[in-house]
């Protein structure tokens, strides 16, 4: 076999291991989908009627569609913290350093675990999904292509916080530290714009709200479900997504590679 297929064969070998760990223990994934969801409830069935009196007076189905978008990217985020507690329980294992002493390519150990991770993090958005439209969101005059758009995304946004998840677990002692790290991923999109315009903020905390991944993020998605203006978001969502992308791969894989002590 070609190096390229030995490599292709440990990648896949990794990524079942993992899909086997998620299906034996579904409690974590379980309770990480739950944030998403019990958000999504709580605004719009508890506070859904102030929030959208305070965006002009508009119903609860407007504020429906308003809020879904930012609850699925919410929801990568909460899924991904899964994959930051399974590396660092492989580390603090040792079947990571296990690993490193086997005939196999180094990086089919991260590799599994980031694309099992981004494999969840779409099943989570479906299901999460799912819900939304059985509360009554609707996408109104999406095309074929925007809803592929919208998948591009939402399939970008999960690698790149899974990258960031996978080095927050490198870097964690154990898996309550890992867990705890990553909470900032559940933390940014409840100041973005998800449940409520950035112009209806306090303005000294408008440029918090604007100048993170989520916002941006969070904004091309709605334009693409709700045909509302994208602007210039659509090419920060991917810088973005692409910077964060980057630098979690460097910071997972110079941990990867560094020498036990």
């Amino acid at each position: 076999m070609s190096s390229l297929a030995l490599a292709a064969r440990d990648c896949s070998t990794m990524l079942r291991r993992n899909l086997l760990h998620a299906r034996r223990y579904p409690s974590l994934t379980l309770n990480l989908l739950l944030t998403p969801v019990m958000l999504l409830l709580l605004f719009v069935y508890v506070f859904g009627d102030v929030m959208s009196a305070g965006m002009g007076g508009a119903g609860r189905s407007e504020y429906v569609a308003y809020v879904v978008p930012g609850i699925l990217l919410m929801t990568i985020g909460s899924t991904v913290i899964g994959a930051a507690v399974s590396v660092s329980t492989d580390m603090s294992e040792g079947i990571i350093a296990r690993f490193r002493t086997l005939a196999i390519y180094r990086g089919s150990v991260l590799i599994g675990h980031v694309v099992g991770s981004v494999l969840q993090s779409v099943a989570s958005v479906v299901l999460v999904g799912a819900v939304a439209v059985a509360i009554g969101f609707r996408s109104t005059g999406a095309t074929a292509l925007e809803w592929l758009a919208a998948f591009g995304l939402l399939s970008l946004f999960a690698l790149a916080l899974t990258w960031i998840a996978v080095g927050m677990g490198m870097a964690s002692p154990n898996a309550e530290a890992a867990s705890n790290s990553a909470m900032p991923l559940i933390l940014l999109p409840l100041i973005s714009s998800a449940f409520t315009p950035i112009e209806a903020m306090p303005g000294w905390f408008q440029p918090i709200a604007q100048y993170q991944p989520f916002t941006p993020a969070i904004e091309t998605l709605r334009g693409l479900l709700l045909g509302t203006e994208i602007g210039h978001n659509g090419w920060l969502a991917v810088a973005w997504s692409i910077g964060l992308a980057a630098l979690g791969y460097r910071w997972s894989t110079a941990s990867f590679n560094r020498d036990p002590k």
